[in-house]
């Protein structure tokens, strides 16, 4: 979760979905690679910026189910969801460092959102993890 201006939280619009998707950066932990580790590698190859400085993290894996004709569009059927871990990072850096066009292109667009606008922003299968992230940071977000 990157928290920027006026403590509201970075969410970039998917550059392959077909509607108005949106979702905070994530992605995996490459073997033998920290959580911290993981968290900075996705946020420069999801934002183009590493701009930011470490709040928190979660201790807890938290999960979400896909929809199963997705799990089975994108993940060949093999997995049913997700467990993540969560950072909280502060955005030290100006719009302008925000840059979506990198060789990991995740997002074709990107916006600063309030807290309370999050889970009516993303897909219907991750409002649940993304109200509990919340939860998890709100001492950040106050």
């Amino acid at each position: 979760m990157l928290i920027g201006p006026g403590r509201r939280i970075f969410v970039g619009q998917r550059a392959d979905g077909a509607g108005a998707e949106w979702q905070m950066p994530q992605g995996g932990i490459d073997s033998g690679e920290s959580v911290l580790e993981a968290a900075a590698r996705e946020l420069v190859e999801e934002t183009g910026t590493s701009r930011a400085l470490l709040l928190d993290v979660t201790d807890e894996w938290i999960t979400y189910d896909v929809p199963r004709a997705l799990a089975r569009r994108v993940w060949g059927g093999r997995y049913r969801g997700q467990a993540q871990r969560w950072a909280a990072l502060a955005f030290t850096g100006t719009d302008a460092d925000i840059v979506l066009d990198g060789p990991h292109r995740e997002f074709r667009a990107w916006r600063w959102l309030d807290p309370a606008a999050l889970p009516d922003a993303v897909v219907p299968f991750k409002r649940g993890l993304y109200c509990q992230v919340l939860s998890r940071f709100a001492r950040w977000l106050a």
